[in-house]
């Protein structure tokens, strides 16, 4: 469900297909278009409507590229298939399959476990900054993979065709390693396994970016509350450290996303997202300090 106020907002809704939302801006018009109406130019998204535009003005000699170069092009266009929640969903089971392997599967969890104090050379004398996203590939239990997927799965289908792919991924990323960063400043000797870190991610970003276009996110922020209260009850072996900077990290991007939404605040977008993460290094930076 959402407000009046959203519903009667356009900018919010693609201009061909009314009853699809989107975050995302054809790169000439400025319109607001869904999945299917994307074609990939060299910069950003075209709708079809400036794409008709763009070939009707072309040369011949561009028409003539053009047709020479049709079938690569073509594979570029977008569509409204989830794909880098497909990958990263292929990529975990993979390698939770491989940990499957007697010998070779203690030997990735062993190279990919978060453990603080393998990042830090002074401490440890290894240096092995990597541990912070691959934390994510590696699980406990079938029970533990599937529901990390699973979550993925049914958050992912909603977030990627509003986002799209790339700041999809980059908030994966940023809120796995927020997870990571809290791992390392509220529990720097534990180890931590699962992809927990960026699910929340995902839910802080979807409850943000919900509010912000009028959704109804009671729904949402049950589930996220009942599932960031499990993390604190003993027994569970939940690392709330993760889920909590997961989800913060997240919610920040979701934040950045719904404010700088139009072109002209691209730049202002990147710079703030490179900010969030030199932030986030800086925890990391810092997390030894605060430990001892």
């Amino acid at each position: 469900m959402t407000t009046d106020a959203f519903r009667r907002n356009s900018e919010n809704f693609c201009y061909r297909h009314p009853d699809r939302q989107s975050f995302v801006l054809c790169q000439r018009c400025l319109r607001t278009i869904c999945p299917e109406c994307q074609t990939q130019a060299p910069v950003g998204v075209v709708c079809p409507e400036c794409l008709r535009a763009q070939q009707q003005a072309a040369t011949p000699a561009q028409k003539k590229a053009e047709r020479r170069w049709s079938r690569p092009r073509a594979l570029a266009t977008t569509s409204g298939r989830p794909i880098v929640t497909y990958a990263i969903i292929g990529l975990t089971a993979f390698v939770y399959l491989l940990t499957l392997i007697p010998g070779i599967g203690d030997a990735i969890k062993d190279a990919f476990t978060l453990w603080p104090p393998l990042l830090y050379p002074d401490l440890s004398g290894f240096f092995q900054p990597w541990r912070v996203f691959t934390v994510g590939l590696v699980h406990s239990s079938f029970y533990h993979v599937g529901l990390n997927m699973l979550a993925l799965w049914m958050l992912g289908r909603s977030l990627e065709p509003l986002l799209g792919r790339w700041r999809f991924l980059a908030l994966y990323l940023l809120s796995m390693l927020g997870g990571s960063a809290a791992v390392a400043a509220l529990s720097f000797g534990t180890p931590v396994v699962g992809a927990s870190g960026a699910i929340f991610g995902l839910f802080g970003a979807l409850l943000v970016i919900g509010r912000h276009i009028g959704a109804n996110v009671a729904g949402i922020a049950i589930v996220l509350g009942i599932n960031l209260v499990i993390g604190f009850i003993p027994g569970f072996n939940v690392s709330w450290q993760a889920h909590v900077g997961g989800l913060v990290t997240g919610a920040l991007v979701g934040l950045i996303y719904a404010r700088t939404r139009s072109v002209r605040r691209r730049a202002l977008q990147i710079w703030l997202l490179v900010a969030l993460t030199a932030v986030l290094i800086g925890v990391l930076v810092v997390a030894p300090r605060i430990v001892f």
